[in-house]
């Protein structure tokens, strides 16, 4: 069921479909969506095609948005589908300060002679240099792990430990390679809400431990990146060193923390990315998740359990959670 738009700006973009219809890329102004199939003249077939165009599209959006007299209908009764289908996703690890320190307590190894407070310290100099080090960790996701921001998400039976990840998104206009921190954000359309869902028991390989992590064992289960609802332009989004991450888990507060916390930001990411790789049109730089994660709290996701995660001007995604075999 879709939800009221709860976006920043005049408008945002999504992808709808009516009951039993193809998806169609849409203009959301309040509550009502204008096909863009029909609205533009080269008639885009999904999001990517008018992010592909992004700097000739964007005028033509502001001006549809201002018109009432176009073909809109009402958001109420669509199914919101994830925004956008990206051809590469990048996904930040470690990138947000007091999440990382968390994380490392809590993997503690049981003989491990430090106290708590004494591996708190000691991590949070390692965070420290990194940071000063412009050395941010980025890897690869699969597309085939995204689903829709009111979707069900199915957790498999292998998973031991499934949790959450809620991360700002940033959606990649035109190409992207080898481009500086300073122009970075000139090659990024908007911004969307991820859920990167992990399996924490899966996350170190066990048999291979000088191999380090195993992503996409943990983290590219089909669903595991619930995405949206909303792609909201960047001039609609002041800062993105001061937006509000929050996940609530049943309707209990899990991660409430801002942006500003995040070690590496969203220019020096995609940045960083683009040195290695080349960034196309549509693609996705995960931005990393904050504090608060199931590990932390000792409660990992299971059957029956809702997510609701949000993200300053970006609206609201909730997912219900179902064991592989129920759904």
């Amino acid at each position: 069921m879709a939800m009221l738009a709860q976006s920043a700006g005049p408008f945002a973009l999504g992808t709808f479909s009516a009951p039993d219809g193809e998806p169609f890329p849409g203009l959301l102004v309040e509550d009502r969506v204008l096909d863009l199939r029909s609205a533009l003249d080269w008639a885009p077939s999904d999001l990517r095609a008018v992010v592909q165009r992004w700097e000739e599209t964007l005028p033509l959006l502001h001006a549809l948005a201002d018109d009432d007299a176009l073909g809109w209908r009402p958001l109420e009764g669509l199914r919101v589908h994830a925004p956008i289908e990206p051809r590469q996703i990048f996904q930040s690890g470690a990138n947000y300060r007091q999440h990382v320190i968390d994380l490392e307590v809590a993997h503690r190894s049981p003989d491990d002679p430090r106290t708590v407070e004494e591996a708190r310290k000691e991590i949070a100099a390692v965070m420290d240099r990194r940071a000063a080090e412009d050395l941010p960790y980025v890897f690869i996701g699969l597309p085939s792990a995204i689903t829709g921001p009111y979707d069900d998400v199915v957790l498999p039976a292998w998973a031991e430990k499934p949790d959450w990840e809620l991360e700002l998104a940033a959606v990649i206009a035109r190409p992207a390679y080898q481009v500086t921190v300073e122009e970075a954000l000139e090659y990024v359309a908007g911004y969307t809400i991820a859920n990167d869902l992990t399996d924490r028991a899966t996350v170190f390989r066990r048999d291979m431990k000088a191999i380090g992590t195993d992503w996409l064992r943990s983290k590219n289960a089909p669903g595991f990146t619930p995405l949206g609802p909303w792609l909201v332009p960047a001039e609609s989004i002041a800062d993105t060193g001061d937006l509000r991450v929050t996940l609530k888990l049943n309707g209990e507060t899990m991660q409430d923390e801002s942006t500003e916390d995040m070690l590496f930001g969203v220019a020096r990411l995609v940045s960083y990315a683009s040195q290695t790789a080349q960034l196309l049109s549509g693609d996705l730089v995960l931005t990393g998740s904050p504090a608060g994660n199931g590990i932390h709290w000792g409660r990992l996701l299971r059957d029956g359990d809702v997510m609701e995660g949000s993200i300053t001007g970006l609206g609201v995604q909730r997912t219900r959670c179902v064991a592989e075999g129920t759904a």
